[in-house]
């Protein structure tokens, strides 16, 4: 298959770009490489896919040096009528869109950010998609909808009405979007609420990396709500396995919904919800021992309280997804640390 892959500057879209080219299908990744955080790190991940910095000029095609069926593009989502000429130039059949403005507590420094890109461009894709149809859509969510419920685990079968972060909430808004295209045109839409990813090449934002920098610098780390915290913390390879292979099986309607007892995660239309995580929540005490271990040094840990737009808690409940791909994540959190802290000494030079 051809396929657009947004974010493939990011974390999750350079690994699953990597993935879809490893086995064959054609590529074409899209990323505006903004500064959010280190643009360094993101032209990182693209050189490791054969996209050469002084290559990924902006509006320009990039031709991979590592895969003949790869190229890259630097675009932002809202560049409607660039977009869309990519769109009629290429005719995708599936669009895996996993760019965004990420970030829970940056939406409380920048909403408009979370606005233009999480809304705005969501609303090009999907027009993009439906007017240069496409077998299906598969975009990015977050465990963040799930916001003020305390029902454990998360279910796609509850409903998610009070986030608790501007970033929460477009990741409820796409997916009401992705329903409402799915509805009017039947556009096959599937929405993934990803669960605390972490791995190499991750974000420098997200507790992993920051702890690991700052143990190595001899630093204190923040551990927020004073240590009582619980993530349902994903390996990235289990992720993208997630991915794929919801990739290669678009929704068809449930001819059984109904609308007196409406189930969220489906619809008569093409549209559909999974949770993707490890469904194995750490407390972050544990998490902090892990990476103690990997790196062989303590750390100073100064608590904190839990910080606005934070839950103290998350836990996916995956079952929907393996029974209906198979989907069973391997990677135990002391292994996926230990990783991680590889690639970061090396990396590094640390």
């Amino acid at each position: 298959m051809k396929i657009l892959v947004t974010g493939t500057a990011g974390f999750i879209g350079s690994h699953t770009a990597r993935r879809l080219l490893g086995r064959g299908d054609t590529v074409v990744g899209l990323d505006s490489v903004n500064d959010y955080y280190d643009v360094t790190l993101k032209y990182g991940r693209l050189a490791e896919s054969g996209i050469a910095r002084d290559a990924a000029r902006h509006g320009e095609i990039a031709q991979s040096a590592k895969f003949p069926n790869y190229r890259f593009i630097q675009l932002k989502l809202e560049d409607r009528d660039a977009l869309t000429a990519l769109f009629e130039r290429e005719k995708f059949d599936v669009v895996c869109h996993l760019a965004a403005q990420a970030g829970v507590r940056y939406s409380l420094e920048n909403p408009h950010a979370y606005i233009e890109a999480n809304l705005v461009g969501f609303m090009n894709i999907l027009e993009n998609c439906r007017h240069h149809p496409v077998r299906h859509l598969v975009y990015a969510s977050s465990s963040s909808v799930y916001g003020l419920n305390t029902a454990m685990p998360f279910s796609t079968s509850h409903a998610v009405d009070h986030p608790v972060s501007l970033y929460a909430a477009t990741k409820k808004a796409n997916e009401l979007m992705a329903h409402t295209y799915s509805h009017l045109y039947g556009l096959p839409t599937t929405g993934l609420r990803f669960f605390t990813v972490y791995g190499p090449w991750g974000r420098p934002d997200m507790a992993l990396f920051l702890y690991t920098d700052a143990i190595l610098a001899g630093r204190p780390i923040a551990v927020f709500n004073h240590g009582n915290m619980q993530r349902d913390f994903t390996y990235i390879d289990d992720i993208v396995e997630g991915v794929v292979r919801v990739i290669d099986r678009p929704p068809a309607g449930d001819p059984s919904w109904d609308g007196a007892r409406p189930d969220p995660a489906s619809s008569r239309a093409p549209y559909r919800l999974y949770n993707i995580g490890n469904s194995a929540p750490v407390k972050l005490t544990d998490f902090i021992e892990a990476i103690e271990q990997a790196l062989g040094k303590k750390a100073t840990r100064e608590l904190l309280p839990l910080q606005p737009g934070d839950v103290p808690a998350t836990y996916a409940d995956v079952s929907d997804l393996t029974r209906d791909t198979g989907y069973r994540p391997a990677t135990d959190i002391g292994e996926g640390v230990r990783r991680f802290v590889a690639w970061y000494r090396a990396y590094y030079g640390r």
